[in-house]
């Protein structure tokens, strides 16, 4: 039995910010056996990236349920803890160098700077759609949008306890930015896609990702509703380039009307 309407919840997400793909989940298990537990589960058939095993469930809405065995190599696992991946030969990054970095040393610092969960605590790690309610709760919630709606889901984060956020990008292996900085540090955290996650997850050229613990999308979402109440929804509506700003402006800020 859930603990809450996860459908709902992800359908209030959907509509708020037009979201082309489904809101999804995350969770880790210590235990492999309680991975395939879960009601649904798929589990792949080949060797994938986990950004394969995240777009199946972002796209197509499966239970995916993945161990280290199943990732192609040592990056992927790293950021998830799966499989004691970090190594000195992960550490090194020397796979990477004259890849995606121009020296050894640039190498090992861009695998140092990596958001990634502590080696050895889990075996297993589930993504599943929020709305199928089958992680109750997931460990982290996460969803694609366009920087306009990425923006409108921050500015609803902000509407109550403002904070200022500041993000990391550590340029290929973003998914450290992502669902590794949220798993890690329990906060909103908010990602550019890098080539991986495009070329093999489905991620889209215009997409951001956002992961956070999934009782902060509650926050989120009444601050959203309250920002739509003062008349600022998504997508916003264009203006004019040209136009005299002050019956704009005055509908949000009376005092700019004349």
């Amino acid at each position: 039995m859930t603990t809450r309407d996860w459908a709902a919840l992800a359908a209030t997400l959907e509509q708020l910010l037009r979201l082309r793909s489904f809101p999804f989940g995350m969770k880790l298990f210590a235990d492999r056996a309680a991975m395939e537990a879960i009601p649904r589960i798929r589990r792949p058939q080949a060797v994938h990236t986990l950004d394969q095993a995240v777009g199946q469930a972002a796209r197509l809405g499966w239970t995916v349920g993945i161990t280290a065995a199943d990732l192609v190599g040592a990056q992927c696992r790293a950021v998830v803890g799966l499989g004691g991946a970090k190594d000195a030969a992960w550490q090194s990054g020397a796979h990477m160098t004259g890849v995606w970095f121009a020296t050894d040393a640039d190498a090992r610092a861009h695998q140092a700077a990596m958001h990634c969960v502590e080696d050895g605590r889990y075996e297993a790690l589930v993504v599943s759609p929020l709305a199928a309610g089958r992680l109750d709760p997931p460990d982290i919630a996460l969803f694609y949008a366009t920087p306009g709606a990425m923006m409108y889901f921050i500015n609803g984060l902000q509407w109550s306890g403002y904070r200022r956020f500041d993000w990391s990008v550590v340029g290929e292996s973003a998914c450290a930015d992502s669902w590794g900085r949220a798993l890690v540090r329990r906060e909103p955290s908010l990602s550019i896609p890098c080539f991986a996650e495009r070329r093999y997850g489905g991620v889209l050229d215009d997409e951001m990702l956002m992961a956070l613990p999934p009782e902060q999308l509650d926050q989120a979402i009444a601050g959203m509703q309250a920002l739509a109440r003062n008349g600022f929804r998504y997508p916003f509506p264009q203006y004019g380039l040209q136009q005299d700003v002050r019956a704009g402006m005055s509908a949000s800020y009376p005092s700019r009307g004349t």
